[in-house]
């Protein structure tokens, strides 16, 4: 039994997905497509950089989607594997809303529209510079999170992604930051301030969350072909109310990662592909449980000698 996987921010690099784009015309087609949606050449950024234009939220979004959605098509028209037989489809934050995309839920210019959308609106949320997010490496969550109610009249920070057993990412305000990054050090636990300009996935996001709120209820979503695992209540939906209510709470809510790899390996999962740049989720997975075969697709090549557990 297995699940399909997508990344989310963190996952770009400049020149993915370069060699589908040459050498299939239906990629050419969804990023032609792309750039008439946006109304902007996302895919010149996404081929050819530079990479500080990439790594903006608000073309990193779009674009890791872009390119997810195209590997996704590839492996559909290039392999025999039946993706359609997976048992879950699930998402790493913007990732979700390339599962959605892949079983049929959301259509490809309503998501490029709504992770552009998404992706303006968490960075504005909170002015530039003001706020960031911290990894956290080799602890556990419980540790953390008496770590951070204990020191609640000190300092503010949240806990906005559980990627997997010894990996949390912090959000908060960087003078917030600063201040747990002293509690930390003293407690020789590792932690390193990541290369973003906003911290997402918690409370700071509350802009945001009103701006893509209506944006998301006035979307046309179809009851998805697969099971979507939910970032938010790491367990398993097909209802379009429910989905659509859990991607406005996701914009301020912990990415709840391991648990959702967790339950999916509880309930029969023995393979997962991750679909897209990058292998960051194989990573974590592998983290999270080292007996699960991972399966990582983001060129043709890696369509040979691929097997499964079951």
């Amino acid at each position: 039994m297995f699940s399909v996987i997508f990344p989310g921010q963190g996952s770009q690099s400049v020149g993915m997905c370069k060699q589908l784009y040459e050498n299939f015309d239906y990629v050419k087609d969804f990023f032609k497509l792309a750039d008439e949606t946006l109304d902007y050449s996302i895919s010149k950024i996404i081929l050819e950089g530079p990479k500080e234009k990439l790594d903006l939220t608000e073309n990193t979004q779009p674009a890791i989607f872009l390119v997810s959605y195209s590997i996704f098509q590839m492996i559909k028209r290039e392999s025999n594997i039946n993706l359609n037989k997976a048992k879950y489809f699930s998402g790493h934050s913007l990732g979700e809303y390339s599962a959605l995309a892949a079983c049929g839920s959301l259509e490809f210019q309503n998501a490029l529209k709504l992770l552009s959308s998404r992706g303006k609106a968490m960075q504005s949320a909170v002015p530039k510079g003001e706020g960031g997010m911290l990894a956290v490496l080799g602890a556990e969550i419980n540790d953390i999170k008496i770590l951070l109610e204990e020191n609640k009249s000190n300092y503010s920070c949240y806990i906005a992604n559980d990627n997997s057993t010894g990996q949390i990412v912090l959000s908060g305000l960087n003078s917030e930051l600063e201040k747990i990054i002293i509690d930390l050090n003293k407690k020789n636990i590792k932690n390193i301030k990541l290369p973003v300009s906003a911290p997402f996935h918690c409370k700071l996001m509350q802009k945001a969350t009103f701006i893509m709120k209506s944006k998301i209820l006035d979307t046309n979503f179809e009851k998805p072909k697969n099971i979507i695992i939910s970032n938010v209540t790491a367990t398993e939906t097909q209802e379009i109310e429910e989905i659509k209510k859990l991607l406005i709470s996701q914009i301020e809510s912990p990415v709840r990662w391991r648990e959702s790899v967790i339950y999916m390996i509880k309930n029969g999962v023995t393979d997962i592909i991750e679909i897209g740049p990058g292998k960051v989720l194989s990573g974590l997975v592998k983290r999270i449980d080292r007996k699960i075969n991972i399966i990582n697709i983001n060129k043709t090549e890696d369509l040979k000698n691929i097997s499964f557990n079951d």
